[in-house]
């Protein structure tokens, strides 16, 4: 009732089955926790409104609405119309981002009279916006199978996550940081067997081939000896009688 507006349905049923909600958890380094995912859904009290009021008490004082900058190419190709700061939109903190950032809820048309859809968006340590989900209940699901790793909000942002977070990343999500390599090649997770190497050491036909054909020769040797001590021994009786 404050700022005129409807929650959409998704989160309104969330916030009928919890006021908030904030899940944290820890690696054990050295035998030491160390506190790494966190997952965060701002209570309905700290659901508070960006833009809405100055940053210091002068009666002149800059507002996120001076930042305002008309010139920015928006809405072009499939790249969605970005939420300003002014009266335009209304935009509502849903995650603290622990400092790297903010992820809102934008009631992108406030005027006249404020449009019931909504996205999510976030909004990163320079005051740049990137697109997200169009649903709650999309982001939701976004926040959970990232496991609330440390910046996973940047993995959609045009220049990524840093090179510290890209290696808890590697660690516990390494399809969701490398989804470029596993389109370009589906079999680049598969372990590929190749048995002529395995069995390499086992292949020795042709030494069984030698032993096989060398053997044979003995007995024949023996035979032909036989044979000639025979023609002796009866040339040797003849003479005899």
């Amino acid at each position: 009732q404050k700022n005129s507006c409807v929650l959409p349905e998704d989160l309104k049923n969330f916030y009928l089955m919890t006021d908030g909600f904030q899940m944290t958890w820890s690696v054990k380094t050295d035998d030491t926790p160390m506190p790494l995912g966190s997952m965060v859904i701002n209570s309905v009290s700290k659901l508070s409104r960006l833009g809405g009021s100055s940053m210091y008490s002068l009666p002149n004082a800059p507002t996120l609405a001076d930042l305002e900058d008309d010139t920015d190419e928006e809405g072009n190709g499939d790249k969605p119309e970005k939420p300003h700061f002014d009266s335009r939109s209304l935009i509502f903190e849903l995650d603290p981002c622990n400092g790297n950032g903010k992820v809102c809820l934008v009631y992108k048309h406030a005027k006249p009279v404020v449009s019931p859809d909504t996205e999510i968006w976030f909004l990163d340590r320079a005051l740049y916006w990137h697109f997200l989900t169009k649903t709650f209940t999309a982001y939701y699901r976004l926040l959970i199978t990232h496991l609330g790793l440390p910046q996973w909000q940047y993995a959609f942002t045009s220049y990524g996550v840093s090179p510290q977070a890209k290696q808890w990343f590697n660690m516990y999500k390494p399809i969701t940081i490398n989804t470029a390599l596993l389109s370009e090649e589906a079999d680049s997770f598969v372990n590929k067997l190749d048995p002529n190497k395995v069995f390499k050491s086992k292949n020795k036909t042709p030494v069984i081939k030698k032993k096989t054909s060398s053997q044979p020769a003995g007995p024949q040797k023996s035979h032909t000896s036989m044979a000639s001590s025979k023609t002796s021994s009866l040339a040797g009786n003849s003479s005899r009688k």
